[in-house]
């Protein structure tokens, strides 16, 4: 793929949503309460197995990139009180789940994770464990984090905890683009913590990368890129930055600083073919693997598959999300909790499970998302498997969805027959946009500033 490749599809570029899920999180409603829950809990299907995510929400201070749901504070009295919620709403969930099914799963996102020192992560964890014993021997157990907040001690009960992943947030290496985004963090540093992580024997390492940052350009880039593979992360996520001034702390980044759309269309041109002639291969939508490693050999086998954890090897699992705005996931259902903390603190404190939000999934639901995640997942449609799973004929019932992606086929962003359609390799860095067309809630947010842009 040359410069003139992604100029000539620039004019794709447009608001989208990323699909974490299906119907995406705009969709989630109020109408949707905790008995919705517990209902969808109760009818659970004992065989699939769970997926834990817990959200452990404090930041230090603000990285000015950052649209997580994140409390800033240093309050060891907080994240103590939190600690204590996070048990009570374990207490809850025992009695609606049966909480003794197979774990392929753990999480521990953010916020910063490992800004909770040794003995709050071991408390933590064991609570957990407290109620969820059943892990299976190759479950991923994922955590988060910050270089700047990770130590020896913490790292020790990880493992003794049987953690086997972790993710590393590094961003850029360059001083300016770092002091611009409020994270100053060297790459000694990151090396440091890097070289603990695999005297432990951690095996799986993860770095996430952003490009389209302050002052950010191809040679700026490639320096960070260069630096990256000295650590030699088994895996790389590297996210287009979204500049969502509508988000407080991001306004203090000075949008004159960032790079044009066409320079972002030139580093991304840039660190796919850089990141592939150094042994790295794209995954799905923004993620890098090695050739030996699982994601890659899954995409290979059409294995792959996308939660809100991120990429996986694992088949459908229903995602319990413990904490402070987590999502949970079941076959047809999503559910959220409240994002304001007093909010979640008083549902519990009033012996309710701490759901603000959610959606349940109609017939036609389950249908588009197991279409859209195919191709987020793998890139690919197989029309005969949509159609023996859901008894539709493919192409009858997405006729106007089919009709759609012509233009897209024409332009060699895709190819088409009787049986299925595959990306392009710059087909792939659009696949948000062909699985928009299967999106059927779309038509009702158009003009809305609630998408990033898909390039």
């Amino acid at each position: 793929m040359d410069t003139l490749d992604f100029q000539q599809f620039a004019h794709h570029s447009k608001p989208g949503p990323r699909y974490t899920s299906y119907p995406t999180a705009v969709e989630f409603h109020a109408g949707f309460q905790e008995r919705d829950l517990i209902q969808a809990l109760a009818r659970s299907q004992t065989e699939v197995p769970l997926s834990l995510y817990f959200h452990l929400p404090f930041c230090k201070s603000p990285c000015y990139f950052c649209a997580c749901n994140v409390i800033y504070s240093s309050s060891e009295r907080k994240k103590e009180r939190y600690i204590l919620y996070l048990q009570k709403e374990l207490e809850l969930l025992k009695e609606h789940l049966d909480t003794g099914r197979e774990v392929v799963q753990w999480h521990f996102g953010g916020g910063t994770p490992t800004f909770f020192n040794a003995e709050q992560l071991e408390r933590i964890i064991k609570s957990i464990k407290a109620v969820f014993s059943n892990f299976a021997p190759d479950a991923e157990l994922a955590c988060e984090i910050d270089p700047r907040h990770f130590n020896y001690d913490q790292m020790r009960v990880l493992k003794e905890h049987g953690f086997n992943r972790l993710s590393f947030g590094v961003q850029d290496f360059e001083p300016v683009v770092q002091k611009a985004v409020n994270r100053l963090q060297s790459f000694e540093l990151v090396r440091e913590k890097v070289e603990l992580a695999r005297a432990f024997g951690i095996n799986s390492l993860n770095f996430d990368l952003i490009y389209g940052l302050p002052f950010q350009n191809v040679e700026s880039f490639q320096h960070t890129l260069e630096q990256v593979l000295r650590l030699d992360p088994d895996r790389l996520a590297v996210f287009n930055y979204a500049h969502v001034p509508w988000i407080k702390h991001t306004m203090k980044i000075d949008p004159a600083t960032l790079p044009t759309p066409s320079q972002k269309l030139e580093i991304l041109r840039f660190l796919i073919a850089f990141l592939t002639q150094h042994g790295y291969e794209m995954i799905g939508m923004d993620h890098f693997a090695k050739k030996d490693n699982e994601l890659y050999l899954a995409l290979q086998n059409k294995q792959l598959r996308r939660n809100f954890q991120g990429y996986t090897t694992k088949k459908f699992s229903q995602t319990i999300g413990v904490g402070v705005t987590s999502i949970g996931e079941g076959l047809d259902y999503y559910t959220q909790n409240f994002k304001d903390l007093k909010a979640y603190e008083r549902a519990l404190d009033e012996g309710h499970l701490p759901v603000e939000r959610g959606i349940a999934l109609s017939a036609e639901d389950r249908l588009r998302k197991e279409v859209i995640m195919a191709l987020m997942n793998n890139l690919e449609l197989d029309f005969g498997a949509i159609e023996r799973a859901f008894s539709i004929d493919f192409k009858a019932h997405f006729k106007q969805a089919l009709e759609a992606l012509k233009p897209y086929e024409q332009e060699g962003l895709l190819s088409m027959d009787a049986h299925g359609l595959k990306t392009s390799p710059t087909g792939a860095m659009l696949v948000r946009n062909i699985a928009m067309v299967f999106d059927a809630y779309l038509d009702k947010h158009h003009g809305d500033q609630k998408f990033s842009k898909t390039l």
